[in-house]
Formats: structure tokens, C-alpha cells, sequence
């Protein structure tokens, strides 16, 4: 007998969640909380869905497709919406480090990302903020780059930490790398499943594995990842710029290219 779908996506779906409900749980969030709050959740979702089928977004249609009581979509539909969060902090420094890792001049002769001295002519840390904006200071770029653990300095310069952009410090912004990454990961799978697209989201899985073969495949994809992503984000940079020309007004798109690799006992 085949699953009736509902039941299918909600059980996939929960087994998607595990991960996150332990992160919430160890956070100090419980179930009362996470289920008052995925009402705005089911809400914001079925207005969507009402809207991309061309119907009426009323209370009742809403309350139909989602399941939140009348009187919560009253609520939340008339209260204040919820103010956008602050952009993080990550937007000057990814920008940085994405300059660091492709413009010409700030490479070794095997691509990697060069020391840099503090001050003077490029290549040089401040002429390399300077390349992405001269209305931040460097030394203010220097201090996050350093709070979240991206860079070291010292009397000789800056150095890029190997890992590249990937913060081992802030848990504000480490947060909000998780959330980005898992959304648009999310979001990849369900456009295939759901929505007639062809993005790319795909993965190799093996088992029967040693923990030393575990840690050596971990090696190996991180190599291959620095190798991809430094490809990616080359081309990122040309498109950007080039695009940048285009006449105000036209339509513009966001894009997110990522890998992952877990591993744990069977």
C-alpha cells in the first residue's frame, strides 16, 4: 500500500528536524515555545502558497490550508509584522575574504592567499578593504576578521586563517551561517521535489568505514571543496562586477553554493 503523502513528508520532514530540535534543546528552547512560534511559520506559508495560486488570502482560506486556528491568523495577520533582523556582520568581511582568495596580486604562485602587510600599496590589507569599500575602515574590517577567528595578525601582517571564510568565534553569526546554508539547502531540495526545478543538490554516501578512512574521506572533500569553491567564487567575482553595469531596475538574483560532509558511528 503506498504512504498517503502527507504522511510521507511529515515523517521525512521529522527526521530532517532531529538535528535542530537537539540544537534548540540544548539552547534552552522547549516544544510550547517552537509551537507557538511555527504558527507565523504555517502562516507566512500558506498566505505564499495562496498567492502563487492566484487566490484570495482570507482568514478562512488561510486557517483551511494550514491549520492555525481563525483567531491566531486574526491575530497575527493584524498585529505589527515582525521588524526584519539587522543585517549581520558578515557581509564586509565574506566580501574581503572573497577578494583575498581571487584578486589578482593576492596569491602565491599555487593560488593560495598571501600574508598580507598591514598598510601601503596593494597587495596589502587596507588596499584590499579599500578594493571593496572606502567607507569602512580597515581596522574596524581587521577587528571582526580577527573576533571571529577568519585571520591572525601580527607585527608582520594579516594572515587568512586556512579555513577561509568559516567563523570559529561569534555564535550570533555562526548562527546565522547555519540558518542561511540549511535554508537554501532546504529550499534546493523542495524546488525539485515540488517545483518542476533542477538545482543542484546532491551527495555520496558511504558506509562500512573505519573512523581513519572517515577522517581521510573529511580531508579529501575539504581539499575538494577549496578547490571548487575558489573556481565558483572566481567566476562569482566576474559576474558580479559585470553585472553591476546593468541599467537600475533590472531583476537581480541571489545564489548559494555549498557543500557539506558528515560522518558517525553506524
Amino acid at each position: 500500500m503506498n504512504t498517503p503523502q502527507p504522511t510521507l513528508m511529515l515523517d521525512r520532514v521529522l527526521h530532517v528536524l532531529r538535528p535542530l530540535v537537539r540544537l534548540l534543546v540544548r539552547s534552552g528552547v522547549t516544544y510550547p515555545v517552537l509551537a507557538a512560534a511555527l504558527k507565523r511559520v504555517f502562516l507566512d506559508a500558506a498566505r505564499a502558497e495562496l498567492a502563487e495560486r492566484g487566490m484570495a488570502q482570507t482568514d478562512s482560506a488561510v486557517t483551511l490550508l494550514c491549520g492555525v486556528h481563525r483567531r491566531d491568523v486574526r491575530n497575527l495577520t493584524r498585529a505589527a509584522p515582525e521588524a526584519e533582523p539587522p543585517p549581520g556582520p558578515l557581509g564586509m568581511a565574506a566580501q574581503v575574504v572573497a577578494r583575498w582568495i581571487n584578486a589578482e596580486g593576492y596569491q602565491d604562485d599555487a593560488g593560495r592567499p598571501l600574508p598580507l602587510p598591514r598598510g601601503g600599496a596593494a597587495p596589502s590589507f587596507d588596499a584590499l578593504v579599500a578594493g571593496v569599500s572606502r567607507d569602512v575602515r580597515p581596522r574596524a574590517v581587521l577587528e571582526e576578521l580577527l573576533r571571529l577567528g577568519i585571520a591572525e595578525a601580527d607585527d608582520a601582517g594579516v594572515t587568512l586563517s586556512r579555513a577561509g571564510f568559516a567563523p570559529r568565534q561569534g555564535l550570533p553569526e555562526m548562527a546565522q551561517l547555519l540558518a542561511a546554508n540549511l535554508h537554501d539547502h532546504a529550499a534546493a531540495a523542495v524546488a525539485n521535489l515540488h517545483g518542476g526545478s533542477n538545482f543542484l543538490e546532491q551527495a555520496l554516501y558511504v558506509d562500512q568505514l573505519s573512523a581513519d578512512s572517515a577522517h581521510r574521506l573529511h580531508q579529501a572533500s575539504t581539499k575538494a571543496w577549496r578547490q571548487a569553491a575558489r573556481s565558483v567564487l572566481a567566476q562569482a567575482q566576474q559576474h558580479f562586477d559585470a553585472d553591476a553595469t546593468l541599467p537600475e531596475g533590472t531583476p537581480r538574483q541571489r545564489v548559494r553554493f555549498g557543500v557539506y560532509f558528515y560522518s558517525e558511528p553506524q
